[in-house]
């Protein structure tokens, strides 16, 4: 059985068998804290693997960009529907209603920024995995994603935009 919420989209956290952040307050640090990190997860997979496939192919820095800002959001997506699928029983269709805005939003801004300091450090530009650079530049894009992510998934959480963590 689906619950709705007041919108008649799915409430991941109306379902009992589902750990939300029901405990926390609206915009606990803490919770913001945790759905960026699981974001984050989603996002390195994704990022990692279009930089590598792009590094070792030579494509050029914006469709790199591009492919790796594409896996970010299918494993980011991924990482948020399938557990929520089976924790509380939805449908793909449910989860996906459930979860899209607030992954949309906390995805973009992460790949924006990961993306934006891994081309301006060079890593895009590195021309191999084995070049160091490759790698100091995502060792900066990663936790810069992160800090920049954290304040915006406060406020998706604030607003109960995001909250199927």
């Amino acid at each position: 059985m689906e619950h709705a919420n007041k919108t008649n989209e799915p409430d991941c956290c109306a379902n009992d068998a589902h750990q939300t952040h029901s405990s926390h307050s609206k915009t606990s640090w803490s919770a913001a804290a945790h759905a960026t990190l699981h974001c984050l997860t989603g996002c390195v997979i994704g990022e990692f693997m279009g930089l590598a496939i792009g590094v070792s192919f030579g494509i050029a820095a914006y469709p790199m960009m591009g492919l790796s800002t594409m896996l970010a959001y299918v494993s980011g997506f991924s990482l948020a529907i399938f557990p929520l699928m089976r924790n509380t029983g939805f449908t793909f269709d449910a989860a996906f209603k459930a979860i899209w805005l607030g992954e949309v939003i906390s995805i973009g801004v992460m790949e924006l920024v990961m993306n934006g300091v891994d081309y301006h450090i060079g890593g895009v530009r590195s021309g191999s995995l084995s070049n160091p650079l490759f790698w100091e530049a995502l060792a900066v894009a990663v936790p810069a994603g992160y800090v920049l992510a954290l304040p915006v998934n406060a406020w998706l959480i604030g607003k109960q935009m995001k909250k199927c963590h």
